[in-house]
């Protein structure tokens, strides 16, 4: 495509694509073939959904969020050659730790990978007197090193950016309670050293209900954002509290490059909610919860992988400059 809009990031031709489905007008569409990973390609798996991955190797890793029979909560390493068909490691990921209070593990979901300079960073929802900021970092995908948790509990969804900011490590978060939180905004955050954490700043809050309803009631940060020339682009879930109860869908933010609590745009309509039997129909329906994103900066195309009713994994594509002109197009500030 042929766009000044600047992306940053690495050339990567053999990321998943399927192009846009004939006759189809979306800024986003989503793979035939979904879902893209089942709930059951484990052999105790429940469910495999809310997970983040990475180009590794001239393939790609990530770490996964898989349930299993007893209902417990778990990370698990994966590998795929071509980002459709993935080999999850069986056995439960864990983490090196120096520290034992800290390293005892309680539980863990929805991970978020992110390559800053020569390491991945893992940051997911770790158990410690309830759900704060698990972060750990590894080279190979075999060995993974935990380090201090980023936050109190209770916080969620925590997801870092590609690079620092201001000289400091950056994450987006959003602070929560120990049930169903029935509220969230997103906030903004800086470390020198990944384990001290301040500058504190408020991001987005839920939208006014007659605004944009979808996302009226809770946001949360989806994949890492991409740098581009005109913001980070942010992919964020927002909640529904319909008579019905909670519905997930997720939509786009512009944020500032240099200031990233500093919101430029913000898309009213939603980019995917849930309307396929496999988002509707699940051990939690109606939810497309984005947790990770391939892009080629050279093409503008996109893929994000999201969870589908807390049961399954799916796959959606589409190119940045049309997601960012609908982000301005639609901006609801």
């Amino acid at each position: 495509m042929e766009n000044k809009l600047k992306i940053a990031g690495e050339s990567l031709p053999a990321m998943p694509w399927e192009e846009r489905p004939e006759g189809s007008n979306a800024t986003m569409w989503r793979y035939s073939a979904n879902p893209v990973i089942p709930r059951d390609l484990l052999p105790d798996s429940n469910s495999i959904f809310n997970s983040a991955v990475v180009p590794f190797n001239g393939g790609f890793a990530g770490v996964f969020r898989c349930d299993d029979t007893n209902r417990r909560m778990a990370l698990h390493v994966g590998f795929s050659k071509d980002g459709i068909k993935w080999d999850i490691n069986p056995e439960v990921l864990r983490f090196e730790c120096s520290n034992p209070e800290i390293g005892e593990w309680v539980y863990g979901y929805d991970p978020r990978v992110c390559k800053v300079e020569d390491r991945y960073y893992v940051t997911w929802c770790n158990g410690y007197h309830g759900p704060t900021i698990g972060i750990a970092w590894t080279e190979d995908f075999k060995v993974f090193h935990q380090m201090e948790n980023a936050f109190l509990p209770y916080n969620r969804n925590g997801v870092m950016f590609p690079r620092k900011i201001n000289g400091n490590f950056a994450m987006l978060s959003r602070p929560s309670d120990t049930g169903h939180t029935a509220f969230g905004d997103i906030f903004y955050s800086e470390s020198p050293d990944l384990e001290y954490w301040g500058h504190h700043r408020h991001v987005m809050a839920p939208a006014p209900f007659e605004v944009s309803a979808w996302q009226c009631m809770k946001i949360g940060a989806g994949p890492v954002p991409i740098e581009t020339s005109e913001g980070w682009l942010l992919f964020h879930h927002g909640v529904l509290h319909s008579c019905n109860g909670y519905v997930y869908s997720f939509g786009s933010a512009l944020l500032d490059l240099e200031q990233p609590w500093k919101v430029i745009a913000r898309s009213g309509p939603y980019l995917i909610s849930p309307q396929k039997d496999y988002e509707c129909m699940g051990d939690v329906p109606n939810v497309t919860f984005p947790c990770a994103a391939l892009h080629d900066p050279d093409t503008g195309r996109i893929a994000v992988y999201y969870g589908c009713a807390d049961t399954v994994t799916g796959l959606a594509f589409g190119y940045i400059p049309e997601i960012i002109e609908f982000t301005k197009k639609t901006n609801i500030l």
